[in-house]
C-alpha cells in the first residue's frame, strides 16, 4: 500500500529553503524549532537523502534539494491558497508579498507607487529587494519579479505590462560642443556612457524605417552596472547613452538632457511582471499583480512604438 506523502514535511522544507534557517522558518509558520527539525529529519529518512547542507554557520540546499524545491514550494503555496479561500483571505487581504526589481526602476517608479496599495490593503507587507543582478525568483522565494527586458524562454510565468523606448540621449552642452549625429556610423567619432548589463556588448545598434539597420560600435568614455550613474556624467555633457525612456523622462522633460537620431530606432524592451510556475497565486499576490498592472500603463513613458519592419532586401551593415 502506497503511503500518504508527507505534506507537511514537504511544506516545511520549502519554508526552510525560501527562510535559510529553521529558526526563520519556525517563526514564520509559528511552530517550535524542534518542531521543524524533526519534520526535515523525518523526510530525509523517508526519501533516503539529505536535503540540506549544514554547518555551524550556515545551511544549503543539496542536489536533491535543489531538485525538489520547486515542488515543495508548490505545496507550501498551494495549501495557503486554499486556506485563503477557505477564511475569505481574498476580502481582507494579508500576509507578506516578496518583490524583487532592478535598483534604478525600483527606486524612481516602484517604490512610489507603493504607498497607494499599502494604505489599502495595511495587513499586508511588502518586502522589496532591489538589485541589478537576475534573481532567481523561485529559488530566492519571491512571489514576483519586475523585469525589464526581451525576455528570454524560461519556466517563469510573464505578463508584459508595458514598452519600454531607449533613447539615445546627450546634453545641450554636449550637443553644442560635438554636433548632433546625422547617422549611426558618426558615432565612431563621440564618446559613449554604457550600462555594463545591456546585451548589446561595444556595438549600438538602430534601425530605420526605409534605410534598414545599422550596428556602430562606440569607443566608451564611461561603464556602469547601474544605469542612474550615467546621469551625472550625461548632464556634464561627457559622452552620449542609450537610456530607457522612464529613466530619461524627467531630465528630458526639464531639457537637461535631449534625445537624438531619432528617426532610427534602437530594438524597444518591455516591463514584465513575472512569477514562479505552476504555482496558484495568493490574492494578496494577484492584487499587487492588478495594481501595478495598472498603475504603470498610465505612466507618461509607456507607450507602443511604431513597429519598423526589418527589410527583406536590405542586411544590416556592421562597423
Amino acid at each position: 500500500m502506497t503511503k500518504l506523502p508527507d505534506l507537511e514535511a514537504w511544506a516545511i522544507f520549502a519554508k526552510v529553503a525560501e527562510t535559510g534557517s529553521f529558526a526563520k522558518a519556525a517563526a514564520d509558520l509559528a511552530l517550535s524549532q524542534p518542531t521543524i527539525s524533526k519534520a526535515i529529519t523525518r523526510l530525509e529518512k523517508r526519501l533516503r537523502t539529505t536535503l540540506f547542507h549544514r554547518t555551524s554557520r550556515k545551511m544549503s540546499l543539496t542536489a536533491s534539494g535543489l531538485a525538489s524545491l520547486e515542488r515543495a514550494s508548490r505545496i507550501l503555496s498551494e495549501g495557503e491558497a486554499v486556506e485563503a479561500e477557505v477564511t475569505e483571505q481574498s476580502k481582507t487581504l494579508r500576509g507578506t508579498i516578496r518583490i524583487a526589481a532592478p535598483m534604478s526602476f525600483g527606486v524612481a517608479h516602484l517604490a512610489p507607487a507603493l504607498p497607494p496599495f499599502m494604505q489599502q490593503h495595511p495587513e499586508v507587507m511588502l518586502d522589496l529587494h532591489l538589485s541589478d543582478e537576475l534573481t532567481d525568483v523561485v529559488a530566492q522565494g519571491y512571489d514576483l519579479a519586475l523585469r525589464i527586458a526581451d525576455l528570454p524562454d524560461s519556466s517563469l510565468l510573464a505578463r508584459r505590462l508595458c514598452t519600454v523606448r531607449l533613447l539615445l540621449v546627450g546634453s545641450p552642452a554636449y550637443f553644442e560642443q560635438h554636433g548632433h549625429p546625422k547617422h549611426p556610423s558618426d558615432l565612431a567619432t563621440h564618446r559613449a556612457l554604457r550600462y555594463a548589463n545591456a546585451r548589446s556588448g561595444d556595438a549600438w545598434r538602430f534601425r530605420h524605417k526605409k534605410k534598414g539597420d545599422f550596428s556602430q560600435a562606440v569607443p566608451s568614455a564611461l561603464r556602469v552596472n547601474n544605469a542612474e550613474a550615467l546621469a551625472p556624467a550625461l548632464r556634464a555633457g561627457l559622452g552620449l547613452a542609450l537610456q530607457p525612456e522612464f529613466l530619461a523622462w524627467d531630465d528630458l522633460q526639464a531639457g537637461h538632457i535631449q534625445s537624438t537620431l531619432d528617426d532610427w530606432q534602437v530594438a524597444p524592451i518591455a516591463l514584465h511582471i513575472v512569477t514562479p510556475p505552476g504555482r496558484a497565486k495568493p490574492a494578496r499576490v494577484q492584487a499587487i499583480i492588478d495594481y501595478l498592472a495598472e498603475h504603470f500603463a498610465q505612466a507618461p513613458w509607456a507607450r507602443e512604438p511604431a513597429v519598423i519592419p526589418t527589410p527583406a532586401s536590405r542586411p544590416a551593415r556592421k562597423r
